[in-house]
């Protein structure tokens, strides 16, 4: 076993090959810290970041409950402890909810929401027993709004928010931090096929919806505004601080997005506010 007190942290990171997942192992590694990074294929993770004394690759497909269980007791045994959970690992659909089937929508949610539940029911007990730990799960600025052509893919992230205040509220009193983090478009593999799958029914009346959003999302492949390392940068000044956020958004489209939402829901409920308040008992 390597030594934990020489880290200042340990942290598990899932889908840490590429993408999101690999930066932010990066950014902790520069940080002084120690990561089990998990994947699918050890070989990718291992081939990332090389023979580091602070890496422990460990093969996860997080669909797998007891491999998620078995990856936790090998990370624990290697470095003695976890600090922080980043469940990054993930996938997305591109098409109209009419378009996608029912196997890619079930596979997108036991990656995108069972698989973070296998892994952080894995974790939680060892950072019950610490009372202390931060749970970070990767939600999109398509978890706090939806738009055509990503419905079902959204739905997932809408999931993982609704679980992650559920989390916050059950660990805070044990000294657990959670934080859901809404990452807008940043340049990584996200819009590859590795990353993204696409319906392959196309129906003609999403033309100018799901369509639009399906021509869109080739033209902006690789030419993502947001910085990878960046927000890599921002997870670990995250977990620095002594009073994170249920919620940090990450990049200024995910900024505006909340921006008009937030005021889009305040009209609209202002608007039927007599009907809203008029479903109760006279007495009540």
């Amino acid at each position: 076993m390597n030594e934990a007190k020489q880290f200042r942290r340990v942290w598990l990171i899932t889908g840490a090959a590429r993408g999101l997942g690999a930066k932010i192992a990066e950014a902790a590694l520069a940080a002084g810290d120690a990561v089990i990074a998990t994947g699918r294929d050890t070989k990718a993770v291992t081939a990332r970041f090389g023979d580091n004394p602070a890496v422990f690759a460990v093969k996860l497909d997080v669909t797998d409950e007891a491999q998620a269980r078995a990856a936790v007791e090998m990370g624990v045994a290697h470095f003695g402890r976890i600090d922080v959970l980043v469940n990054n690992a993930g996938f997305g659909l591109l098409g109209a909810v009419e378009e996608s089937s029912d196997a890619d929508v079930r596979r997108m949610y036991d990656t995108n929401v069972f698989g973070l539940l296998n892994v952080t029911r894995a974790v939680l007990p060892k950072l019950r027993a610490q009372r202390s730990g931060h749970v970070i799960n990767v939600s999109s600025i398509g978890g706090f709004r939806a738009v055509a052509g990503f419905g079902a893919y959204c739905s997932t992230k809408f999931a993982v928010e609704g679980l992650t205040e559920a989390l916050h509220a059950e660990l805070a009193p044990l000294g657990i931090h959670v934080t859901v983090i809404e990452p807008g478009y940043f340049r990584t593999d996200f819009l590859d096929a590795s990353s993204l799958a696409i319906a392959p029914h196309v129906i003609d009346d999403y033309a100018a919806t799901s369509g639009a959003t399906r021509a869109r999302a080739g033209g902006l492949n690789r030419q993502q505004p947001g910085d990878p390392a960046k927000l890599a940068a921002a997870v670990v000044k995250l977990v620095d601080s002594g009073t994170p956020p249920v919620r940090l958004p990450l990049g200024n489209d995910t900024l505006a997005a909340i921006e008009q939402k937030s005021a889009f829901v305040a009209a609209e409920t202002e608007a039927w506010r007599a009907v809203s308040s008029s479903t109760g008992f006279e007495d009540a």
